[in-house]
């Protein structure tokens, strides 16, 4: 199989700010390190990170969906490598996909909130990202000046 057919190269260049690209770079690490700990943590990072019990019937099957929520954030780390490896271009489109998901996360979290005795660290995370995602999206869209 040929790369180039799978994933064609294309003659756009990426012209807005250096840091928007270093700071999609700093989520793609993050995104696949997320997505590894839930598929491979014993506990998929759900009591160990999340401090959700699982120590009762229907625990294992907690577990089980934080591992495939983990295959889900695989590839879209997978996407997000694409873009920073191939495809540089994208970076705004993929700083949008960043900033949906967090706006839905938040959403979700506020239509079934999780019943545990402390917010997990990704609550918080979940704010400064979207924030950050919004600054870093508009320098995208901005040509830079080198």
């Amino acid at each position: 199989m040929d790369v180039n057919t799978l994933f064609p190269r294309v003659e756009r260049v990426y012209t807005g700010s250096r840091w928007s690209f270093y700071f999609l770079i700093v989520l793609t690490v993050a995104s696949t390190g997320r997505s590894l700990v839930h598929m491979f943590a014993a506990d998929g990072g759900s009591h160990s990170i999340a401090g959700i019990d699982i120590a009762l019937a229907g625990g294992v099957n907690i577990v089980a969906l934080f591992a495939q929520w983990g295959a889900s954030q695989l590839v879209l780390a997978f996407l997000q490598w694409l873009v920073v490896l191939r495809y540089r271009f994208l970076v705004p489109a993929m700083l949008l996909v960043v900033v949906l998901e967090q706006l839905l996360r938040i959403g979700a979290g506020h239509l079934k909130p999780l019943q545990i005795a402390a917010a997990p660290p990704g609550h918080l995370g979940t704010y400064i990202t979207l924030v950050l995602a919004l600054v870093f999206l508009g320098l995208s869209l901005r040509p830079e000046r080198r």
